[in-house]
Order: structure tokens, then C-alpha cells, then sequence
């Protein structure tokens, strides 16, 4: 049983908003809602389920993306948002927030390229900003079939499928570009939401998924658990280190290994690193908690950390059976040091830990 068999049981829950309910009554349980990106839906998802009975706590999340998670938090409209972009310092303080990594994921490309197996197409990074920059526009290009000679790629236009909304994901793949092409860097750049130069676009995650599910001689990027999920076909990158790698648990963790979480907001650069089995576009994704909750929100305040304390000590199986990558242990006890130092109350009064 391959690792897309083991997930496929996740899928068909992608499509729609999170609402998790209990068995027993709801007023025998703290409710926390939270809205963003949808990189790690899958994980919070498997985690809310888990939760209701374990820690008593029914989780509400909406994935919208990033750039929603971000405006959500921003306006306390939700108890905590989420994003894969990390904001600044600057960002952090001026919004009275407090940033923690949950998990880190990957970024892979997916194709729909008929008779071309699961991880046997090789790209290379110059080929990856060539394809997205629209200066290859067929599958039967020579450069492609330079690198692919062992495979025979059928003669199709390349059909380039982005995310339309504002995304962490398009923020981590397009660092990635910008990294290993100065063209992409001094054009598109960078950000959760960039002019692409071809390509149509689609919502989330799942509506890339979908996409290139349903457009022979698709390309597009996506979280790696929607693509495990639905048995989308993934590529081959050659990483750093000149090596064409297949993206696969160990090739993450060897990203995962080299994280320096010493940086403000613990926002670890997994982008582009060394190493000859190291997937090149690995990057945590972060949890945004007002530091300052009014008054009626303080209890999802509590009910968040607790939420997220329960998912540090009980959660990593869930997070490694998706193909996510845990946050270690000392990152966990620097997260709970980070609530019991800045989260206050309307009176000032420290809201972790939570009594009881």
C-alpha cells in the first residue's frame, strides 16, 4: 500500500470548510474558530477530530488562505489565523500578534502528463522558471526531453495552473523561483500574491489540485498532502546540491533537519538548502495569536493554546502519517515560553498556562 493509498481516506473532506462537532453537548466544550491558509488544512483537520475527545475542544476552521487568515486575525474576527507567509517583526508588533510554527510542509510540482509515472519526470530549477516564465510552452520542448531521456512525455502544451487567491503556498514556491532564477527574482519576485507571466489561477490548494487533475499537460504547485491525497503524479527536482530528488519523507526531513529557529517569529528558512537528499522547497507554517485578546475572546485565546499544547505532545503521529514534518521538542517549549510571556489578558494577566 503506497502512501497515497494510505491518505486517500482525507480527501474527499478537502473540498469544504472544517466545522467539527462533538458527541456531547456543545456547551461542554470550548469552541475555537480559525481561518487561513490551507497548506496545513489537512493536519488541523486531522487534529480538530482527534481534539474533541481528547482535549475537549471542537475546532472551527476556515481555509481561506493566507492573505485571509492574516486580514481575519488582523480584524479579531477569529480567535487565531494562519498563514505559511511569516510576518516581520515589524508586522507582528504593529498587530499586536504572536507567530508560531505548527508543522513544516512541502511544496511539490504536479503534472498531468499521460503514461508518465508518479516521480519519473526530472525537472530542473532553470526548466521550472522557464515553464512558469512561459518560455517553454510544450511538454516536447528539447530541454525537457534532454533531462527526461528515459521517459517518453507525451506532446502537449504545458498548461500552467497558479493560485488565484492570496496564498502562503505561491508565497514558499515563489521564494523558491526566486532563488534559483534571476529572471523570476527581477520580474514576478516574490509574495503571497505575484502577476503571473502565464497560467490561470484557482482557489486553494484544492482548486489547483483539481485543476490539474482535469487538464492533461497540467503543471502546478501544490502542499504535498493534496497531492498524496489525490493521487495527483509529482516530479523529480535537482536540489542544490546538483541531485534530482524525489519528494518523499526523507528528503523533507533532511530539509527539516537544517532549520534554524532562532529568528524572530521563529520564521526558519527551509528554502533552496544544501544537501545532496534535501527537497528543496520545505517550509513551516505559523499560527497568528493576538497578544492582547479583548475581552471576549480570551477564552479562545486559552481554548487556541491549549488547542495547539495538545497537538505538540499528542499530534505528531497525525502530522507524519500526512507527510508533514513535526517541530521539534525545543521549539515546542520556546512556543509555550513565548504564550506565558506576552499573551496577556484585558487586565494584563497572564492567560498561560491555563489553570485547570
Amino acid at each position: 500500500m503506497n502512501r497515497r493509498t494510505l491518505l486517500l481516506g482525507t480527501g474527499a473532506a478537502l473540498a469544504a470548510p472544517i466545522v467539527l462537532t462533538h458527541r456531547v453537548a456543545l456547551a461542554q466544550q470550548a469552541t475555537i474558530t480559525g481561518a487561513g491558509a490551507t497548506f496545513p488544512r489537512p493536519v488541523y483537520e486531522r487534529w480538530g477530530t482527534q481534539a474533541r475527545e481528547a482535549a475537549g475542544i471542537q475546532l472551527n476552521y476556515q481555509s481561506i488562505g493566507s492573505g485571509g487568515g492574516i486580514n481575519q486575525i488582523t480584524n479579531r474576527t477569529v480567535d487565531f489565523g494562519a498563514t505559511d507567509a511569516p510576518l516581520s517583526a515589524d508586522q507582528l508588533r504593529e498587530r499586536n500578534l504572536l507567530q508560531f510554527p505548527t508543522v513544516m510542509g512541502s511544496v511539490v510540482l504536479i503534472v498531468n502528463l499521460p503514461g508518465v509515472a508518479d516521480n519519473a519526470l526530472r525537472l530542473t530549477p532553470e526548466l521550472v522558471a522557464d515553464i512558469f516564465l512561459g518560455k517553454i510552452t510544450r511538454w516536447s520542448d528539447a530541454r525537457i526531453a534532454e533531462t527526461n531521456r528515459e521517459i517518453r512525455i507525451p506532446n502537449l502544451p504545458i498548461s500552467v495552473a497558479y493560485r488565484a487567491d492570496a496564498s502562503g503556498t505561491t508565497s514558499v514556491f515563489t521564494n523558491y523561483l526566486s532563488r534559483v532564477s534571476t529572471e523570476w527574482q527581477q520580474g514576478p519576485g516574490a509574495g503571497t500574491s505575484v502577476r503571473w507571466p502565464v497560467g490561470n489561477g484557482a482557489r486553494g490548494n484544492e482548486g489547483v489540485s483539481n485543476a490539474i487533475r482535469n487538464t492533461p499537460g497540467a503543471i502546478g504547485y501544490t502542499e504535498n498532502a493534496y497531492a498524496t491525497v489525490n493521487r495527483l503524479i509529482t516530479t523529480q527536482l535537482r536540489n542544490k546540491a546538483g541531485r534530482f530528488v524525489q519528494p518523499v519523507m526523507a528528503s523533507f526531513q533532511a530539509a527539516a533537519a537544517q532549520a534554524d529557529w532562532n529568528r524572530p517569529g521563529f520564521a526558519a528558512d527551509l528554502i533552496d538548502l544544501n544537501g545532496e537528499n534535501t527537497w528543496p522547497i520545505v517550509a513551516p507554517t505559523f499560527i497568528l495569536l493576538p497578544t492582547n485578546p479583548v475581552a471576549d475572546r480570551v477564552a479562545g485565546s486559552r481554548a487556541t493554546m491549549r488547542f495547539f499544547d495538545w497537538a505538540f505532545r499528542s499530534g505528531a503521529q497525525a502530522a507524519t502519517s500526512l507527510e508533514y514534518i513535526p517541530v521539534p521538542g525545543t521549539v515546542h517549549d520556546a512556543v509555550r515560553a513565548a504564550w506565558a510571556e506576552q499573551v496577556r489578558g484585558p487586565g494584563g494577566e497572564r492567560l498561560w498556562p491555563v489553570a485547570g
